[in-house]
């Protein structure tokens, strides 16, 4: 009780509140602007924690990574243009509801839905640490190798219209995520012979590209065609429905459960990370959706499923982190440097050696969610303003950022060169009928896949019967091959994919 006093007062202390506010201001604007991602803000943002407190500093990161988790639905509702990776699947039903004239009641929605990811995952932070933590550990290449092969079963759920076409697609992914070095003996693969290609395709460019570049050659292609302002998403007259209803809460709260127990699975698992999360929730949300859903046309359920998931994944990827000091993810291994720099060694013993800290940042963690929660809905009104702006104005500017945001992760103009590639081929493959979003999915979980493949070879002596020793790749396997069957038996009524019309 003492040290949740001395904690508390540290956490609500007016130096802490202002590094918690300053650290949400800075992650919405890093969410919002496209290319900037929560790793990259956090490598800069840590620096300018040296002269704070140890709990102000940590509070002050804590916002920065969860905000841009938050903001990065902004750009991918109103404009389809994904702050980050992970909010790439929030394009697929937020675009199409703001073309739909419910620009605003996506926004909230998926506010309130990362607010209540990131409390929930908050809470089983402070519960249950210690013990899932254990889970962690159980988790070595032949498990991420099956929990890889179970992810990879979800191209057949989100493969359109056409399941071979989505198995391509899906396929074409995987192709692109080989480029650059091999993983094993460092021989360069599909690189010809540009050392731009030895880090592979940039994942930024590759999202941007096939989402946000893609959708402004469809809505120039629109202009081209006739088509007036009027007709656009962007006509704020059309914006009819504001409001989030209790029927639409009580619609989409067992979604919101469901994902963000989702993004806390992948939060423990290292290695995964919110951009995995978040597109398997949405296959999940997608594949279980009733007869009047209207996923990828714009449903207020696939927003709060990616992003549930998609902000429940630093809390619990931080599991690792204070138990057994093993990051789960990248911005958990950022923050290692964060305690590192003012003298405290994440672990089992960080809980007896700093125990007013830890605590103290607990409770700036829960802090930080309702401040996100008051700034995301003040912005709120500022943000929907976007859709006033005609297309011919907003394509131009959206192009841009575009270029910009894939030049900002690498420093390299090859990487907006790769990203206006991408988004050709994206517009292209949506002409055909080709699915976008089984691309990014083999492109997201393929390099993750190859690494965990070839360690478990190691592991096993490539013996694939020793795959029996492990209960818990036997397990998703076994998930795997039944979610195979019934995803493809169960095509009976074929989803639309999302296109140039409908979004993403």
């Amino acid at each position: 009780m003492e040290n949740l006093l001395l904690a508390a007062g540290d956490a609500f202390s007016p130096g802490a509140l202002l590094a918690v506010v300053g650290g949400i201001l800075l992650g919405y604007a890093v969410g919002v602007l496209p290319g900037l991602s929560r790793p990259a803000a956090l490598a800069v943002a840590v620096p300018l924690t040296y002269s704070m407190t140890p709990i102000g500093a940590i509070a002050f990161l804590v916002g920065v990574t969860k905000a841009s988790a938050a903001g990065g639905a902004t750009g991918a509702i109103l404009l389809n243009t994904p702050g980050e990776p992970s909010s790439a699947a929030t394009c697929f039903d937020g675009y199409p509801l703001a073309r739909k004239g419910e620009a605003t009641r996506a926004l909230k929605m998926a506010l309130f839905a990362s607010v209540f990811g990131d409390i929930v995952a908050t809470v089983v932070l402070i519960g249950l640490a210690a013990p899932l933590a254990t889970v962690a550990l159980k988790m070595g290449p032949v498990e991420m190798t099956a929990v890889m092969i179970f992810a990879l079963t979800f191209i057949a759920a989100l493969s359109g219209a056409s399941l071979s076409r989505g198995v391509i697609s899906g396929v074409l992914g995987l192709l692109f995520a080989t480029v650059g070095l091999d993983a094993e003996s460092a021989t360069p693969r599909l690189t010809f012979g540009m050392i731009e290609l030895f880090d592979g395709i940039p994942l930024i460019a590759a999202t941007v590209g096939m989402l946000a570049f893609t959708e402004m050659l469809v809505q120039a292609q629109r202009l081209a065609q006739g088509h007036d302002d009027a007709a656009s998403l962007n006509d704020s007259s059309r914006e009819k429905d504001k409001t989030i209803r209790w029927s639409d809460i009580r619609r989409v709260f067992p979604t919101t459960v469901r994902s963000t127990g989702i993004g806390i699975g992948a939060g423990i698992m290292p290695g995964l990370g919110p951009t995995i999360g978040a597109f398997l929730s949405y296959a999940i949300a997608k594949r279980l959706a009733g007869p009047r859903d209207m996923f990828g046309k714009g449903d207020l359920k696939g927003v709060a499923a990616t992003e549930a998931a998609d902000n429940a994944v630093l809390p619990a990827s931080l599991i690792p982190l204070f138990a057994i000091g093993l990051p789960g993810s990248v911005s958990a291994a950022i923050l290692v440097s964060a305690f590192m720099l003012h003298g405290v060694v994440p672990g089992p013993l960080v809980f007896e050696q700093h125990p007013r800290l830890i605590t103290g940042i607990f409770l700036s963690m829960i802090v930080a969610s309702l401040v996100m929660l008051a700034v995301g809905r003040v912005g709120l009104t500022f943000f929907a303003r976007i859709t006033r702006v005609p297309p011919r104005v907003i394509i131009p500017f959206v192009l841009l950022f575009c270029v910009v945001g894939a030049y900002l992760e690498s420093d390299i103009v090859f990487s907006a060169v790769v990203m206006v590639l991408l988004g050709t081929l994206g517009f292209a493959m949506q002409r055909y009928g080709y699915s976008v979003v089984t691309f990014l999915i083999g492109f997201v979980v393929g390099p993750l896949f190859e690494l965990s493949l070839r360690q478990a070879l190691i592991v096993t002596n490539h013996d694939v019967s020793r795959v029996f020793e492990h209960p818990i790749a036997v397990g998703f396997l076994a998930a795997a091959a039944v979610a195979a069957v019934v995803f493809t038996l169960r095509r009976d009524k074929p989803a639309t994919e999302p296109s140039g019309e409908d979004g993403g």
